[in-house]
């Protein structure tokens, strides 16, 4: 039997493959928590600097497996939810590396992801009220928070879906490329791995959580992620560098 993903270490960057090629990728249980553990993994090894999410076939993933649902089984993992990461993720940066359909949960496990690189044949949508369901993945969350309300609202209440040049438009994905979204994913997972490991993630960390901050706490809140970052071995490290005009040697301490 198949693996249903597959996770593969390329330079400091974890790639991790939905491989349900048949079925469009659509999520089950079993690849819901192995994306799961494809996280811990990342966040456990300090030589693993980002990830990639990624499917195999041509398509990113097409939502949930139907049948799946039908016999019971929901695709979720205990803590990160659908598809492993949509309630949870990562201190490090996720990339979705998008090709073809990313719809249902497939679009929601693309917006729990840091960044969004797609092809030009990609589609991005919430159909799910066209089964009589709803984007319980977070879709129906996200989505007014990264679009204007009337916006979202289309695309929540009428299930029609986007091509990648609007998705760019709309500022809800990074890049489109003519080739597959892997190669132009790879190129960005680079350019983030040759950055300071401990900045990289309070950074995302900051970014991630301080929608939720009160105005008169933004400093305080700020200043956990910051304040280990400053007192850090990098730290001194990333200033020696640009001192001495060479490339930085990152310890992640």
């Amino acid at each position: 039997m198949e693996q249903e993903v597959l996770v593969a270490e390329r330079d400091g960057v974890l790639e991790v493959t939905i491989n349900r090629p048949a079925q469009r990728n659509a999520m089950t249980r079993a690849a819901a928590q192995a994306i799961g553990a494809a996280m811990d993994l990342l966040d456990s090894r300090a030589d693993l600097r980002c990830a990639i999410l990624t499917g195999a076939g041509g398509a990113f993933c097409a939502g949930m497996d139907l049948k799946g649902f039908l016999r019971g089984e929901l695709p979720v993992d205990e803590r990160g939810g659908f598809g492993g990461i949509c309630t949870w993720t990562p201190d490090k940066p996720v990339i979705a590396a998008v090709d073809g359909p990313a719809l249902a949960g497939g679009f929601e496990l693309a917006l729990a992801c840091d960044l969004i690189v797609a092809s030009e044949g990609a589609r991005f949508g919430i159909p799910e009220v066209k089964r009589g369901l709803v984007a319980a993945g977070g879709g129906v969350v996200h989505l007014p928070r990264l679009l204007p309300r009337p916006l979202a609202m289309e695309l929540a209440l009428t299930g029609d879906s986007i091509d990648a040049r609007r998705a760019l438009e709309l500022g809800l994905i990074n890049r489109v490329t003519d080739g597959p979204a892997i190669e132009a994913a790879r190129d960005l997972a680079r350019t983030i791995a040759a950055n300071g490991p401990l900045a990289v993630a309070a950074s995302k960390g900051i970014v991630r959580d301080s929608w939720l901050w009160p105005v008169e706490e933004i400093n305080a809140h700020q200043n956990a992620y910051v304040a280990p970052v400053f007192a850090s071995e990098d730290a001194r490290e990333g200033a020696m560098a640009f001192a001495e005009k060479r490339a930085p040697l990152w310890k992640g301490r």
